[in-house]
C-alpha cells in the first residue's frame, strides 16, 4: 500500500475539512472539560484523515457525525474525565492493539504534555498511523511499533515502564490483561474498555489478576450519549511485580487464557 507523501495528504485532508461539522458542546460538558481551538481542530483534521484512509484500507466504520464524535472521540476520552481537569497532566501511556488510532491519538491531542506508545500488529494500519500522526505534529510524543505486545511487553525499554496502558476492542479481559499488566511501573493503571459487563467476567478475571500480581481498582459505567450504547471501564492496578513469564509467547494468551 503506497503512503502518499506528507504534502499531498495534507492537501487532501484540508480540502475534507471544509465538510466536517464539529460536535455538540454538550459531549464536552459531560466531561466538564473543553478543547481549545488548537485540539478541536486536530479532532477534525484526524476524522479528515480518517476518511481519506478509510477509502484504502478498511480502518473503521466510525468516522462521520455522531459515530466519530460518540464513538470514537467522546467514547476514548470519558474515563479520564478527571485526569481532564488537570491541563498540565503529565503521563506515560501505551495503546495496545491501536488499529486506527484509537483511544491513543484521542488522549495525545487531549493530553499535549504526555507521551504515548501505540502498538499494533498490522503493518498496514501502522503505516497509516505513522502518516497521521506525522499530519497532526505528534511524532515527537508518539511512537508507534509494528508487532506483537507478546514482544513488545518484555523489551527493557517497555516493560514496567508506563503510568497507564489501554486497550479498547482487542480481546477478552484475561487475554487484554496478560498484555496490559507487564507494561505497568508500579503506580500504573491498566485500562480496559468494554461494552457490557457482567458479575461473571469480574469473577473470572480477579482470578487471573492474582497469577499476574494485579487486582481491580475500579469499574466504571456510563451511557454514551445519543444512545450509542452502554459502556464500562476496568481499571487494574499492580500489587507486586508481574512475573517474568508474562506475557506467554505469541497467539498462546488467546489460545488459552488464563483462568481457563
Amino acid at each position: 500500500m503506497p503512503i502518499r507523501s506528507f504534502a499531498i495528504s495534507q492537501v487532501l485532508h484540508m480540502s475534507l475539512n471544509t465538510s466536517l461539522s464539529k460536535p455538540c458542546s454538550s459531549l464536552w460538558d459531560l466531561m466538564q472539560w473543553q478543547p481549545n481551538p488548537e485540539q478541536i481542530n486536530q479532532f477534525l483534521q484526524l476524522q479528515s484523515l480518517l476518511k481519506f484512509w478509510n477509502n484504502q484500507i478498511n480502518l473503521t466504520r466510525l468516522i462521520d457525525g455522531d459515530d466519530y464524535w460518540v464513538g470514537q472521540i467522546f467514547d476514548s476520552l470519558w474515563p479520564y474525565k478527571e485526569e481532564l481537569q488537570d491541563p498540565v497532566k503529565s503521563f506515560l501511556g501505551a495503546d495496545i492493539g491501536s488499529g486506527c488510532g484509537f483511544p491513543g491519538l484521542a488522549l495525545a491531542i487531549a493530553f499535549p504534555q504526555s507521551k504515548f506508545t501505540l502498538i499494533e500488529s498490522i503493518t498496514r494500519k501502522t503505516l497509516v498511523l505513522e502518516t497521521i500522526t506525522k499530519e497532526l505534529g505528534l511524532s515527537e510524543r508518539i511512537s508507534i511499533l509494528n508487532e506483537r505486545v507478546e514482544k513488545s511487553a518484555h523489551k527493557s525499554k517497555l516493560r514496567g515502564k508506563f503510568d497507564i496502558a489501554m486497550a479498547r476492542a482487542v480481546a477478552n479481559t484475561p487475554v487484554i490483561s496478560e498484555y496490559l499488566v507487564p507494561l505497568l511501573n508500579k503506580n500504573g493503571q491498566a485500562l480496559i474498555y468494554r461494552g457490557k459487563w457482567s458479575q461473571e467476567e469480574q469473577k473470572n478475571l480477579t482470578k487471573v489478576l492474582q497469577i499476574l500480581n494485579a487486582k481491580i481498582k475500579s469499574i466504571q459505567k456510563i451511557d454514551l450519549p445519543k444512545n450509542r450504547g452502554e459502556r464500562h471501564l476496568v481499571r487494574i492496578i499492580s500489587t507486586g511485580i508481574c512475573p517474568r513469564k508474562y506475557p506467554r509467547k505469541i497467539g498462546l494468551p488467546s489460545k488459552k487464557p488464563l483462568g481457563d
